[in-house]
């Protein structure tokens, strides 16, 4: 949720032609992760959870790729991207450890 805020923080100063391309589309994209995490989680099965949780890593590569699109058209600055990627890194992790706690309940 902290990186999601993070997100908004920064789509906040995108220019405004981009208010339903990028900004969007990022906004949408980092959203995906926690309401996938959070759908998959009313499943009633490790394996559905599993497959949410492979759906949300999709959506959190996707917003990461976002995020170096936003830094290569200057819509963000070289610390800000530094800040999301390292936030990243550790969703990454987090996400890949919950993806194998729940393979291995398979």
């Amino acid at each position: 949720m902290d990186w999601i805020d993070k997100i908004y923080v920064a789509t906040k100063h995108f220019p405004s032609d981009e208010r339903f391309g990028l900004t969007s589309q990022l906004r949408r994209s980092s959203v995906s992760v926690a309401a996938n995490i959070s759908e998959g989680m009313g499943r009633t099965s490790n394996k559905d959870f599993l497959r949410f949780v492979e759906i949300s890593y999709g959506s959190f590569m996707e917003a990461v790729c976002e995020c170096m699109i936003a830094k290569r058209q200057n819509y963000i600055s070289e610390e800000q991207l530094k800040s999301l990627y390292s936030d990243a890194e550790e969703l990454a992790r987090m996400l890949s450890g919950l993806r194998s706690s729940l393979l291995k309940k398979e």
